[in-house]
């Protein structure tokens, strides 16, 4: 494959619109790489890991000029529930599967890239994708609430979380729920206000909106520096640990034929989801900018980034939406920004995964409710019933069925 030609073309002003995407990108890439690595029942390094050569490979092999690749919300929670099938989260297996499963959502891409199947994005009902991700984000944000509670719960299904939470209820930890709801109060204020506060002293839209996106990381700071200092943990506040500190190690996944077979279908499901939220996002990009995205290509690269994600130890990839409108609002010029960004991830993991050890879990999972009710979309319900009965009864199907039988 030939050289791209943003690389070809590369310097000057790119590098600096690059640049100053790539800091405000990894601010958010942070949290939102160990909160949805939790999603998934997985250990906080691999959100890191997962956020590394995907993006890397993908930036030399996409056709994207601003989608941001790594950890996301849905993918995160079907991977939670098709791993969760096979072995027990906390465990070896677990990871094992979890690599097994990464690497075989990889695999399925580029088939599909081999056989031309780009086209099938035009066949698929956004009535039936908007019901779904409508519901994975609920069942996302629920599946939370025990951690901003302080208590143990499990569930894949909106009544199973339920169920659990109202078992363990007699056991709350008021320390954790109070720094929960600071926590969220904090950050809903940020995305309420934030922006129009600073743009009211004179700070350029374009900035004070970067500045509103990158109060997660505030919060992050905040509670892990205080967690730190006031010994929150002898509490019963609940932190994330210690967490191995360095780049992740190539390796070929586990040759497991039972493994790879029970995870088959789930990969696929998770393959087709991770390539039509992300050529959706980069079709939306690259529309505001008269630029082309190539669906083939698209899953090209999508395959490898997934197969890069297996072999270092990450979790299946995908394009974000929060991220890549950062990206896009930063003045992203080029892939490059995704290269930068996978660099500041880098040194965070080499360096700074002491500081850390210390995050209550409880903001972590205020920082991914945050992030994942927009996705609810309850309006779209509303309007679709008024223009089409039938596309608001899929809808609504679609949405009743993930929620109570489960995403997949």
């Amino acid at each position: 494959m030939s050289v791209p030609q943003w690389v070809r073309q590369y310097g000057g002003p790119n590098l600096r619109q690059d640049l100053i995407a790539t800091a405000v990108v990894v601010v958010m890439l942070i949290p939102q790489s160990l909160g949805y690595a939790m999603v998934a029942g997985l250990p906080p390094q691999v959100g890191l890991y997962a956020s590394i050569l995907p993006a890397i490979v993908y930036a030399f092999l996409g056709t994207s000029m601003t989608i941001s690749i790594g950890p996301a919300a849905v993918p995160a929670l079907m991977t939670l529930a098709a791993l969760s099938a096979v072995a027990t989260v906390g465990t070896t297996a677990y990871l094992t599967a979890a690599v097994i499963l990464t690497c075989l959502c990889g695999v399925i891409l580029l088939v599909m890239a081999a056989m031309r199947f780009g086209f099938l994005t035009q066949f698929i009902s956004h009535t039936v994708i908007s019901g779904f991700t409508t519901a994975s984000a609920l069942i996302i944000a629920a599946s939370q609430i025990r951690h901003l509670l302080g208590i143990e719960g499990t569930g894949l299904t909106l009544p199973e979380i339920a169920l659990s939470l109202w078992e363990h209820a007699a056991h709350i930890n008021p320390p954790t729920l109070i720094l929960a709801a600071v926590t969220i109060g904090f950050l809903v204020a940020m995305r309420r206000w934030l922006a129009t506060g600073l743009t009211a002293v004179g700070v350029p839209a374009p900035l004070a909106g970067l500045a509103q996106r990158a109060s997660p990381l505030l919060v992050v700071v905040g509670s892990t520096l205080l967690t730190a200092l006031l010994n929150l943990g002898a509490h019963g506040i609940k932190v994330v640990g210690d967490i191995p500190a360095g780049l992740p190690r190539l390796a070929l996944p586990a040759m497991d034929a039972g493994l790879w077979s029970a995870l088959t279908g789930s990969a696929a499901l998770i393959a087709l989801l991770i390539y039509v939220e992300s050529i959706s996002i980069a079709q939306t990009f690259a529309a505001k900018r008269r630029q082309r995205v190539d669906p083939d290509r698209e899953l090209w690269a999508l395959g490898a980034a997934n197969l890069a994600s297996g072999f270092s130890g990450g979790c299946p990839v995908a394009g974000s939406f929060s991220r890549s409108a950062v990206n896009f609002q930063a003045g992203a010029q080029t892939p490059a920004a995704g290269v930068f960004t996978a660099i500041g991830i880098s040194i965070m993991a080499l360096y700074f995964t002491q500081a850390l050890a210390y995050l209550p879990i409880a903001t972590l999972a205020a920082t991914i409710i945050v992030a994942v009710l927009p996705i609810a979309d309850f309006a779209v319900v509303r309007h679709t019933w008024r223009y089409s009965r039938g596309d608001a009864i899929a809808m609504f199907a679609t949405l009743l069925v993930c929620l109570v039988f489960g995403v997949e």
